[in-house]
């Protein structure tokens, strides 16, 4: 893990912007992408925990239920509210999202100096009831509550900071430095980094390999009633004694829990664990499958899966 010392006082500095605690009931998804190359991507680390053009940082939930009971969204830092966008639907399948909409509900703030942070896929009707274009906001202002808005399909804030319209990753601001270079952050408390994550999950109907977990080869998005479900997980930079937990649920709850604790350090490696179907088959319809990875009780990294039985 790596955690690098904030800029001076006097600079543009960052709060968290999610009521929420680090490590606990949310985890920092994916960095700003710092691979200019297509079809590939790195963190400020040099490793993979990001996107392939991913222009921000993501916070995400572990629970869909919290978006019902609300987590608010919060200003990094004081400023003025440029912009802001409300109506979208909370919609996991995005129907109607383009590339103009895909932040969904959000809100620009502009902090002066050439600075502005950008907040996506919040909910429906929780932008609109606090904010107003033109209001000055302080440090920790609501800004609205997480939703499904947008270019998303899991409960998660997309923060991006931009400095005379450029982007800006607050984990690595100087953008002529190399990845993995040390370097003073943005956060006014800088958040623990972890090079260890989950470069993907998904429902297959069998343990796959590694190439084709890889290739995609695995992955099934529909399955018959007397299919196994199979829960995977592709684990990065993995350390001994990091748990991970792989789950799956359908209309009926819980159908498979499995806790592995993983032996020895692994550079890439497959987990995956599942069930055969019971006498008559899976009842149909949607399921969702979670992989939880944890080190001593903190949350690393977590991914949902989904499959329809039919």
């Amino acid at each position: 893990m790596l955690s690098a010392a904030p800029v001076a006082a006097e600079s543009f500095r960052l709060g968290l912007p999610l009521d929420c605690t680090l490590g606990e009931d949310c985890f920092i998804e994916d960095y700003v992408d710092h691979e200019p190359a297509p079809g590939a991507q790195k963190d400020f680390a040099c490793a993979f925990n990001s996107r392939d053009g991913h222009k921000g940082t993501d916070i995400a939930l572990l629970d869909f239920d919290r978006i019902a009971e609300g987590v608010a969204v919060r200003a990094a830092a004081p400023g003025r509210i440029l912009r802001a966008r409300d109506g979208m639907a909370d919609d996991p399948n995005m129907t109607g999202v383009t590339e103009q909409n895909a932040c969904g509900n959000a809100v620009l703030v502009d902090h002066g100096g050439g600075w502005q942070t950008l907040y996506c896929h919040m909910r429906e009707g929780s932008v609109a009831d606090v904010i107003t274009p033109g209001m000055d906001v302080e440090a920790g202002t609501q800004l609205g509550l997480v939703g499904l808005s947008g270019q998303t399909n899991h409960p998660h804030l997309h923060l991006a900071v931009m400095k005379d319209g450029k982007i800006v990753d607050p984990f690595a601001p100087d953008a002529g430095a190399a990845c993995g270079t040390e370097q003073e952050t943005l956060w006014a408390e800088p958040p623990t980094y972890y090079r260890t994550g989950l470069m993907t999950a998904g429902f297959s109907t069998s343990i796959p390999s590694l190439d084709a977990v890889r290739s995609g080869a695995a992955r099934v998005t529909r399955a018959e009633r007397n299919a196994a479900l199979v829960v995977y997980a592709h684990v990065a930079y993995g350390e001994t004694g990091d748990l991970l937990t792989v789950s799956g649920r359908g209309p009926d709850g819980e159908v498979f829990r499995k806790e592995i604790v993983l032996e020895q350090p692994q550079v890439s490696l497959v987990q995956a664990f599942g069930r055969k179907p019971p006498p008559g088959g899976w009842p149909a319809g949607d399921y969702v499958g979670e992989v939880l990875l944890t080190r001593d009780g903190i949350v690393i990294a977590h991914r949902f899966a989904d499959v329809t039985v039919h």
